[in-house]
């Protein structure tokens, strides 16, 4: 197959080839390859452009798949290559037919309209925040396909803190998932239906579709819920108190004397700090509420990235390694999250622990003046 027009040549022409994106991509400290790194995926985009390769061939369709499309190398290159639309124009011509992974098939299939009716009907029933529809100038939460029935006490402890948040049912996908799985056009259509459904600004607690929305709608429309929070809209961060544990960990109630601050860490979201630039706020809210505790490589993939844990379970596990190792050595009490995907992820693997991970809205919410 012909591979005209697959890329933006605008695009694909600003890699160097410095090499300056190798350290930070997971996959190359996985493997020390060079076809694994973002520089070494270009050099075969270019060839697949130039029809030098074929969209078949195995290696191409290999590392379209290992990608984690974390975009950890977009903020360390010098020249300003936007990877992850490359990424994504990669996979709306590799991803197509019988060439899409089969569970990322069955996933993109779930996300259809009868499918969306479940997961709303499954929010309802676990007690997702919602509430009527507002005003343009009523700020909207954005409740998430996953976030809504896996983890609904976010979009509760949101609205507790922020009881103006309109979070009304009938929301629908953003199209994240289909924009990073091949479908780039239908994600985009999503998302301009999402912003009809929800007007004025958007807030968002997942990183990855605050990552999605903002490209689609613009930052003028959308904002991360810590970043929302850290701007003064919600509790003034002065009247957060401090979360105080007993001798076994606990939390105190709020006007407990005695106890010590929680030691807090933060795993970053891949896509709201590297595509968004959101990494400094939730630390500043964090550092309010106990002893914050910088996670080592905590921009770092934890190998969630979507849904490439469930597509390629055990490199997920791989990625995630190294930052448990970390995690072992720091003895927190939280760690925070700012991304359903993240969330399931660490959750999982420090089930047992003495380490709870929380969104940072419900760590907010602790906090929060009663």
């Amino acid at each position: 197959m012909a591979g005209d027009k697959i890329f933006d040549d605008e695009l694909l022409s600003r890699c160097m080839s410095c090499g300056f994106c190798l350290p930070s991509c997971p996959t190359y400290r996985l493997t020390g390859e060079e076809a694994s790194s973002p520089r070494g995926r270009i050099t075969l985009m270019r060839a697949v452009q130039e029809d030098r390769l074929d969209v078949t061939d195995p290696t191409v369709l290999a590392q379209s798949e290992f990608c984690l499309g974390c975009r950890a190398c977009e903020p360390v290159c010098p020249a300003g290559v936007q990877y992850g639309q490359l990424l994504e124009q990669w996979r709306d011509t590799e991803w197509q037919g019988r060439r899409r992974p089969l569970l990322a098939r069955g996933l993109l299939a779930m996300m259809s309209f009868v499918g969306m009716v479940g997961i709303t009907l499954l929010g309802l029933v676990r007690r997702a925040a919602v509430t009527r529809r507002g005003t343009e100038a009523e700020p909207h939460l954005m409740l998430g396909c996953v976030e809504r029935v896996l983890y609904p006490k976010v979009s509760r402890s949101a609205r507790r803190l922020v009881p103006a948040l309109r979070a009304p049912a009938v929301q629908g996908c953003c199209g994240a998932l289909h924009a990073h799985n091949g479908e780039s056009e239908r994600g985009r259509r999503l998302a301009r239906r999402l912003g009809r459904r929800l007007p004025g600004t958007i807030v968002t607690t997942s990183g990855g579709c605050s990552a999605h929305l903002t490209a689609e709608l613009g930052a003028d429309r959308v904002v991360e819920f810590s970043a929302w929070i850290a701007a003064g809209n919600g509790p003034d961060p002065a009247q957060l108190r401090a979360i105080m544990l007993d001798e076994n960990g606990e939390p105190l109630p709020p006007h407990a004397s005695g106890g010590r601050p929680a030691r807090i860490g933060l795993q970053d979201s891949c896509h709201l700090r590297n595509a968004v630039g959101v990494w400094r706020e939730p630390r500043e809210l964090i550092a309010r509420l106990g002893e914050y505790v910088e996670v080592p490589d905590a921009g770092g993939c934890c190998g969630a990235a979507g849904s490439y844990s469930v597509l390629r379970p055990a490199d997920s596990r791989a990625v995630l390694a190294p930052k448990l190792d970390a995690l072992a050595g720091l003895d927190l009490d939280y760690l925070a999250v700012v991304n359903p995907g993240c969330y399931r992820q660490l959750a999982g693997a420090l089930k047992g622990s003495r380490t709870r991970v929380v969104h940072l809205a419900e760590l907010l919410a602790t906090a929060a003046p009663s």
